[in-house]
Parts: structure tokens; C-alpha cells; sequence
């Protein structure tokens, strides 16, 4: 991961984290489903930003350095590699 992304991706999941435990608190206090739910849906939309952000990193990087690389070995694993992690997200 690239330098600069890897402190924002830290410092949204510590946020993140902190989400969950506060959905935690909120079913252990019996709190209203759809509050819960609304807090859900925001955790799940602040994952969805992580995993753009850390896919967004490793295009730029570990993908484009192989496709401009010498190896040709290696520019079709990350081309797999990538078409394989598509296909799970698409799921």
C-alpha cells in the first residue's frame, strides 16, 4: 500500500471500529431497530469507501507497475488476480 493511503484507510477503520462497538451498545440498551439499522447501513457504506480506497491504491500501484513491467507472467496474474477480486465484489 502506498504510503500516503495507508494512514487514511488506518484512521477509517479506527473510526469505523468505533462505529461497530457503538452498534454494539445500542442492541446490549434494547435501542430501535431501524436506529440500529441506520447505523448498520453506515458502517457497510464506510466499508464500501475502504474498499475503494485500497483498490484505488492497488490499481495505481501493483497493477500498473506490472502492466508497464517486463514480465509478462506477471502482467496476466495481476490481470487474473483483478478479475478474480471483481468477480467477488460483483457477488
Amino acid at each position: 500500500m502506498q504510503s500516503e493511503t495507508k494512514p487514511k484507510v488506518i484512521n477509517r477503520l479506527s473510526r469505523i471500529e468505533g462505529q461497530v462497538r457503538g452498534i454494539g451498545r445500542m442492541v446490549e440498551e434494547d435501542r430501535y431497530c431501524v436506529d440500529i439499522l441506520t447505523q448498520v447501513q453506515a458502517v457497510k457504506a464506510a466499508l464500501h469507501r475502504v474498499e475503494s480506497e485500497i483498490l484505488k491504491d492497488h490499481l495505481d500501484h501493483c497493477v500498473m507497475q506490472a502492466m508497464t513491467g517486463e514480465d509478462p507472467a506477471d502482467r496476466r496474474a495481476k490481470a487474473s488476480e483483478l478479475i478474480e477480486l471483481l468477480s467477488r465484489t460483483a457477488r
